[in-house]
This record gives structure tokens, C-alpha cells and sequence, in this order.
């Protein structure tokens, strides 16, 4: 495993974080998740992604379960807020409220005195800036939170929360986008305004949710079991799923074959190849697939592969800056 610091931050983490959005709590068992847990570890991932809203906090209780163990100090546990925890009107979004309450009963959960990394999982368009980022101060100078981060945020967003932070006098580290060679809307503005900020991105859905491992042949139905035959993950990787998308997915092989990596390595590597990537989200429902994500660490690719890579895939990648607050809501009511 390889390490870098979290943007310009003192932190250092695991090139690979290990995250477990859709999969634990629901996509598999809690013996397989924490065999997953145990080949991260074994493999040298030390830092780990989680959220309050995956699988209705089951997800945070299991990787506490998993980690319960290990020395505290050797990892980096990632969560975040924001998303609909309980039906009461404040169970949701970045108001002082809510953000107090979740950070407790996310440390619950996982069963730690702190995390390393406290992410706002979406911008809250209800609550006013100063008054989340206000609250991640206190949850900041409690001892509860030694980072903030955000995550899906658009670059003026971004430079809005920095500068908050800044006056607060708290570290606001790093961003939470996706990223993948299919999917690089945050080229455009996010990644420039991240740079001169000083803050890292911790990308998710490298391998654009299986589709660039070439396991989705065009013409063909989904493999059973996949993503895609889930009615949890099939929303997110349908916008993938054409023919026109597969078919130049299916030419990477060669050049993954030229670089000694499999189609999903080199998907991997492809995000760490820019420079203001920290580290790359996988997940995995078998602990074979983490180990053999992990040779992705550490890779340099030849610029011309990469060169090729972007040429082939450039007519179906999405890279429309606009993009990037496509996820985000526009109210909570």
C-alpha cells in the first residue's frame, strides 16, 4: 500500500480507503463484510469510509464491529451527515441540531471516542452556511472530529465552506466526489478550486460502479448478481448500462493487459494518476475483491496508456462541470 496526505492537511492515508456504501447492513452478510474489513487491513488500507445514512446506520455499526479490535490510532474512520437518519423534521440536513446529535450517534455506532474525517455528506440549501459550519467548529474543538470535509460539492460551495473555516480557525480538508474515467465532471472547476484551496479528493466509484471492470457486455443482460440486477445499486450505474458506453469499456482491455493490470486496476489507477486525487473509495462484497484492487496502489501509468485511455473513452465520457451538483438537493421539504 501507498500513502499520501489528505490535500495539503498533516493527515496521511491509505491511497485505497476502504468504504462500504450499498454493501454492508444490506448487500451482504455481516461475516462477509468483515472478512472484507480483514483483507483491507491485511492488504494495508488503514483508512475507512463510512455514512450515518448507509443502510439506516447498520453500515457504521458494522465496521465498528469490525475494527473494534484494531490499535485506534493506526486507522482513519471516515463518516459523514446529512441525509434523512428518522422521520422527524430535523433528522436531516446540516442544521446545528442535527449535525449535534448525528455526530454523537454516528460515534455510537462505530464505537470510537472520535473520527478522524467528519464530511457533510451534501450542501444543505435550508440551513445557512455559517450555522453548519459553525457546528462542525464545535464538533471539531469537542475532541469529536479531528477533520471536516464535504462531499458532492460544487467549486463555489467548496470556496464558501473554505473560507468559513478558515475564519473558524477549523481544518476543512478534503472533498467526496465521484471519479472515474467515465465520469469527470470535477476536472473542470471543482479540481482548480481544490488545488489553490489546499483540499484533497477522496474520490468514489473509481470503476463507475462496476462498469469499468467490462463485466457489462453491450447487447447483453447484466450479469446476475451484479449492481445492476440490485434494486439498491441499479440506480446509479443505468446511466452506464448503453451500448455505446460497453462497447468502448470492452477496447480498455488490451490497454490494461499492456500495463499488467486487470480492466478494474487500471480503472483504479487511472484516478490516482491526478494529482489532487488523495485517495480512491473501493468497496467490495468479497475480500478477493479488495486484494485485487490493492495492486492498484502505487501504480504509475504510462502517459501515453493513459493518453489512450482518455482518447477512446472521450465520446462517452461525461465531463460537463454543471454535472457536479446533479446529486445535490434543491430543497429538504
Amino acid at each position: 500500500m501507498h500513502y499520501r496526505h489528505l490535500g495539503s492537511s498533516g493527515l496521511i492515508i491509505s491511497e485505497l480507503v476502504y468504504g462500504n456504501w450499498i454493501t454492508h447492513g444490506s448487500q451482504v452478510e455481516e461475516n462477509a463484510a468483515v472478512a472484507c474489513v480483514r483483507a483491507a487491513l491485511n492488504n494495508g488500507i488503514t483508512s475507512f469510509d463510512t455514512a450515518d445514512v448507509y443502510a439506516g446506520g447498520r453500515a457504521e455499526e458494522v465496521l465498528g464491529r469490525a475494527l473494534r479490535s484494531e490499535r485506534r490510532e493506526g486507522l482513519e474512520i471516515f463518516t459523514k451527515v446529512y441525509h434523512p437518519m428518522g422521520e422527524g423534521k430535523n433528522d436531516r440536513g446540516l442544521s446545528r441540531k442535527h449535525i449535534m446529535e448525528s455526530i454523537d450517534n454516528s460515534l455510537r455506532r462505530l464505537q470510537t471516542d472520535y473520527v478522524d474525517l467528519y464530511q457533510a455528506h451534501r450542501y444543505d440549501p435550508e440551513t445557512p452556511l455559517e450555522e453548519a459550519m459553525e457546528a462542525f467548529a464545535d464538533v471539531v474543538r469537542s475532541g469529536k472530529a479531528h477533520y471536516i470535509g464535504v462531499s458532492e460539492w460544487t467549486a463555489e460551495q467548496i470556496r464558501a465552506g473554505h473560507a468559513l473555516a478558515r475564519e473558524l480557525r477549523i481544518p476543512l480538508v478534503s472533498n467526496q466526489p465521484q471519479y472515474s474515467a467515465l465520469w469527470r465532471v470535477i476536472e473542470g472547476e471543482v479540481v482548480p478550486a481544490s488545488r489553490e484551496l489546499g483540499i484533497g479528493q477522496i474520490v468514489f466509484s473509481p470503476i463507475a460502479q462496476g462498469v469499468l471492470t467490462g463485466k457489462y457486455k453491450p447487447g447483453a443482460a447484466p450479469p446476475e448478481g451484479s449492481r445492476a440486477t440490485d434494486e439498491r445499486g441499479s440506480t446509479f450505474v443505468a446511466r452506464y448500462l448503453r451500448d455505446e458506453v460497453l462497447e468502448r469499456v470492452q477496447q480498455l482491455k488490451p490497454l490494461a493487459e499492456d500495463a499488467g493490470l486487470s480492466p478494474a486496476q487500471l480503472a483504479v489507477a487511472w484516478v490516482l494518476q491526478n494529482d489532487n486525487v488523495s485517495a480512491a473509495i473501493i468497496g467490495a462484497s468479497r475480500p478477493e475483491q479488495v486484494s485485487e484492487n490493492a495492486v492498484a496502489a502505487g501504480v504509475k501509468l504510462d502517459g501515453e496508456l493513459v493518453a489512450k485511455m482518455n482518447d477512446l473513452l472521450a465520446p462517452v465520457a461525461v465531463t460537463d462541470p454543471g454535472k457536479t451538483a446533479e446529486n445535490a438537493p434543491k430543497s429538504r421539504s
